[in-house]
């Protein structure tokens, strides 16, 4: 009865990991399906983004050949303003003062000989507020 037992027990535990190696071979299966899809597509998109990097790499060092450009335009600019600055700079300088004493000199007012009457000066007179014409002030109003 003992044997009949163990034998009983032993053939269960065989049906038992038998549904269990099925189960794990069907997982098994799946399991490559999926890798083998998510290859065959990773792929492709490995491959694009290969080439997207290479694309961009390729507009930045455009880029930065056009920065450097700027930068070497910028450095020109700056140059010339300054030799422009320090060949003009001081002579303009001098000529605005030598015009400007020329000016204060020929404007300032001489003495009046002697015996002649000095300058008579018009000025204009201001009217009172009150008599003044204003822009509509007090028009139409009463």
């Amino acid at each position: 009865m003992a044997g009949l037992l163990v034998a009983v027990f032993w053939a269960i535990l065989v049906s038992f990991l038998a549904v269990v190696l099925v189960r794990l071979a069907q997982t098994l299966k799946a399991a490559t399906k999926l890798v083998t899809g998510v290859t065959e597509r990773a792929v492709p998109l490995l491959g694009e983004a290969s080439a997207t990097v290479r694309s961009a790499q390729t507009q930045l060092d455009r880029v930065d050949a056009i920065a450097t450009d700027v930068q070497e335009v910028a450095s020109n600019a700056s140059a010339l303003s300054s030799t422009v600055s320090t060949t003009f700079g001081g002579p303009l300088v001098k000529v605005a003062a030598f015009g400007y004493g020329v000016r204060r000199a020929l404007g300032r007012k001489r003495a009046p000989a002697r015996g002649t009457p000095p300058p008579v000066v018009v000025r204009r007179t201001t009217l009172p507020a009150a008599r003044r014409g204003g822009r509509g002030r007090g028009r139409g109003k009463g």
